[in-house]
């Protein structure tokens, strides 16, 4: 008897514990999607935003804070977990990898101790845990004020109002006059992006105003001397060339924090009312933050820097981004900034930044960007955004922060280059970078283990030989021609990939002195390296080679029973730039089943019907434009 009442005991004591032992501070996160720093406190006058300025007079906003990852999936992932998701292969959009048993979401922690956490409420995280995700409640319903009394809480309010699809919706009643907007360097100063980023302007002034109603609520309870705040937005505007690219436009994103007096020594060393902090933050250091806020160490395996809190770290000298697959177009960026200089390397050269991505081109000012492009009206750096990329970019943000003079081949700033440069490898090595595999290795090179798992495990994945695969096929030296054929000789089919994509990236000369090898490479035990192939020849060969390439395309593209849908996404993306090259497939393409296949999740069906209805579009009004030049010619 007196064992079970120790027990009973026991159990009421650590129910009890949290509650009774050392006092932890409230936090509330009031954050809105889809904006970047175009707010009063970060000085741009435009901008109506009178709630999170007056957060900002009495608190502190970071100058320069970035969302990571610049759409809402991979940047949450970064958020929940702590982690980079390129270190876990929840970089593109909708990944869905699994996690190891022992990366947890960061509420967990909190909920050891004591606190009601409540996410109001999206998710739409790029990974599924192997455990709980650590919420109280998450919906759209759930709010701190359904605590037990005297618990602590931690709430997430996330506001949409200034999500991309409100830049286009109708109905809108402006408020700030388009004349009067900056138009950036970048986009043409025509009539719809006038409008939409005067639309976009109103609908920030919209997420201040859910942010202030949050505020004063808190303030109603009594609450606001108890609750350290913070404000963020979730990536940059929703603009192309803003949301889903890693420029500072996409990456950059407002940060407010407020610690009330009884709470000031949690708060960043240089923290002051009214102060503008010079650290760098981004949402890979949220985690680790809101964990030493608690009083918690953060475990080893997160890999940000917590920022305030019993456990801050020093500030990093360095700061870092990335992009993976969008919805149904792939692409491979990554990025660091020193806080001036903005470094991007871009890992898929041969794509064009633009890519057609239906959910983007619904936004009219997209569309106008590339009629007005197509019409030849646009200057260089309006038209930047619609060429293929260059292998590396660098900016200096303190003179060109709408970013269009790139510096990667200015003498000056040669030393800056390989400074930032050395800095993306080295970070990309540190993290095991998943994202030079092609997708659909990602899933199966980690078959009956996890991405993070897999990739740390050389003999799955040779990190150091497939990065310097991509390293060597991603540069455009024809100098370079013979070490890259070399890489199809391989035995790793992620090297031979990066051989023929090699080859690809430079052209009709290469494509031509290649030939012998892209033929083997047709025939290729991996899809992806036939896929490479294929395009190389379909874009830069001549026939009888072009109709082969694109005849391999055609006959793997196909997303039935038994196939995979990363196979089908990067033949149909292949097709799809070739335009009336592959027109004479036209028929047999417009017959591709849109479902019958495999894929990590439901959501990726629907990019395959996206791919495919654009592709026959393409070749449909190629085969058109192709045919009447035939007749010209004859008459």
């Amino acid at each position: 008897m007196k064992m079970r009442t120790s027990s009973f005991l026991f159990v009421l004591f650590m129910i009890a514990a949290p509650f009774q032992g050392a006092e932890h501070p409230n936090i509330l996160w009031i954050t809105s999607e889809d904006h970047g720093p175009e707010m009063g406190c970060y000085g741009d006058k435009l901008a109506v935003t009178p709630n999170v300025d007056a957060l900002a007079k009495k608190g502190m906003l970071f100058k320069l804070a970035w969302s990571c990852a610049p759409v809402c999936a991979p940047a949450r992932t970064t958020i929940i977990t702590g982690m980079y998701p390129p270190s876990v292969g929840g970089q593109h959009m909708r990944s869905m990898v699994k996690l190891p048993s022992h990366v947890r979401f960061y509420p967990t922690f909190l909920r050891e101790q004591g606190y009601y956490c409540t996410n109001n409420s999206k998710t739409d995280y790029n990974v599924s845990s192997s455990g709980a995700t650590g919420w109280s409640e998450s919906s759209r319903r759930a709010h701190y004020k359904n605590r037990e009394k005297g618990q602590p809480f931690f709430a997430i309010f996330n506001s949409t109002v200034s999500h991309e699809s409100r830049v286009r919706a109708g109905g809108h009643k402006a408020v700030l006059d388009p004349a009067k907007v900056r138009v950036p360097a970048y986009h043409p100063d025509n009539a719809e992006s006038r409008k939409d980023w005067a639309q976009y302007y109103d609908i920030v002034s919209r997420a201040d105003e859910i942010a202030g109603d949050h505020l004063a609520e808190l303030d109603k309870a009594g609450l606001a001397g108890e609750t350290i705040v913070f404000y963020y937005g979730d990536h940059g505007s929703g603009l192309a060339r803003g949301k889903r690219w890693t420029y500072n436009s996409g990456l950059a994103v407002p940060m407010v924090v407020f610690f009330p007096p009884k709470w000031k020594h949690l708060a960043p060393k240089e923290y002051q009312a009214g102060g503008k902090s010079d650290r760098m933050v981004s949402f890979v250091d949220l985690a680790p933050t809101l964990l030493s806020l608690a009083g918690v160490k953060p475990p080893a395996w997160m890999q940000g820097h917590a920022f305030a809190g019993k456990h801050q770290q020093e500030k990093p000298k360095y700061m870092f981004g990335f992009r993976g697959r969008m919805d149904e177009r792939s692409d491979f960026i990554r990025t660091v900034t020193d806080g001036r200089y903005h470094y991007i390397r871009n890992y898929n050269p041969h794509f064009i930044y633009g890519q057609y991505v239906s959910y983007n081109f619904v936004t009219k000012s997209t569309a106008a960007w590339k009629r007005d492009f197509d019409a030849g009206k646009l200057n260089k750096a309006q038209s930047h955004f619609w060429k293929l990329k260059p292998t590396e970019e660098l900016y200096d943000l303190s003179v060109d922060p709408d970013e269009v003079n790139n510096l990667a081949e200015s003498p000056t700033h040669q030393d800056k280059l390989k400074e930032l440069r050395k800095a993306q490898q080295g970070w990309c090595r540190r993290i095991r970078d998943l994202g030079f595999l092609p997708e659909g290795e990602i899933h199966s090179r980690s078959a009956g283990s996890t991405p993070r798992e897999m990739g740390k495990d050389n003999s799955k994945y040779p990190y150091d030989k497939i990065f310097a695969a991509a390293d060597l096929a991603t540069m455009r030296g024809a100098d370079q021609l013979a070490a890259v054929k070399k890489l199809l000789k391989d035995p790793d089919s992620a090297v031979r990939y990066w051989g023929a994509v090699g080859i690809l990236n430079r052209g009709t000369a290469a494509v031509k002195a290649s030939e012998k090898e892209l033929l083997a490479a047709l025939q290729d035990d991996s899809f992806y390296v036939r896929i490479a192939a294929g395009y190389a020849f379909g874009k830069y060969g001549a026939q009888p080679q072009q109709r082969k390439g694109i005849d391999t395309l055609v006959a793997v593209a196909p997303w039935k029973k038994g196939s995979d849908v990363f196979v089908s996404m990067a033949a149909l993306n292949a097709i799809d730039k070739l335009d009336s090259k592959a027109g004479y497939a036209l028929e047999t393409i417009r017959g591709f089943p849109t479902s019958g296949g495999v894929s990590p999740d439901g959501r990726y069906n629907k990019y395959i019907a996206r791919i495919l209805s654009k592709t026959v579009q393409d070749l449909g009004s190629g085969k058109q434009s192709s045919e009447k030049k035939k007749k010209r010619k004859k008459k």
